[in-house]
């Protein structure tokens, strides 16, 4: 096979696990609920359901952000409060919930975050995960103007940040979820 025809390695592609007290319907129900995100993400502040029956394939989420100036503080992220679009594009209650990030015209980007629910004893384990296959618009324009060091430089550092926020949000979710 040639190099020409392998899989591309995705620019993105982190999971984080955690056992949570709960059935997995319960915690389908809080994880699924996206304008809850203030209670667990570190950057969602909130957000809206913008179309669609909320939670449920094809809806949009208009969500809330707001990053601080220290958060991987030599590359030009956006910074402060800024908005994002994503579309449901998986929803199976008790066992995965996926929302893809548009770009400003509204086309579904392959940037994608998930929970999924395994049954585990009396409880379960939720994954949650963060995948972009490719650049998108947004790491496009982030990347734009670094040579080949910087970018490694900023998917290392990136990547880092990615799975401290992913660990971050699942101990939250289950904070709120057990103690609910």
């Amino acid at each position: 096979m040639s190099q020409s025809n392998a899989p591309a390695k995705p620019l993105f592609d982190l999971r984080a696990r955690i056992r949570v007290r709960a059935a997995p319907a319960a915690v389908y129900a809080v994880v699924s609920d996206l304008p809850r995100s203030a209670e667990w993400s570190p950057e969602c502040t909130g957000g809206a359901w913008v179309s669609g029956r909320p939670a449920t394939v094809g809806a949009v989420f208009r969500g809330d952000n707001v990053r601080a100036e220290d958060v991987v503080a030599w590359a030009p992220v956006v910074r402060g409060t800024w908005q994002t679009e994503s579309q449901v594009v998986a929803a199976e209650p008790g066992r995965v919930f996926r929302w893809a990030v548009r770009d400003r015209s509204g086309k579904v980007q392959d940037s994608v975050w998930s929970y999924e629910i395994e049954p585990d004893g009396d409880g379960c384990v939720l994954v949650h995960g963060f995948r972009m296959a490719g650049a998108t618009e947004g790491i496009r324009g982030i990347t734009a103007e670094m040579d080949d060091a910087g970018k490694e430089k900023f998917f290392t550092d990136w990547t880092a940040k990615l799975a401290g926020d992913l660990e971050t949000t699942l101990l939250r979710i289950k904070a709120v979820v057990e103690k609910a």
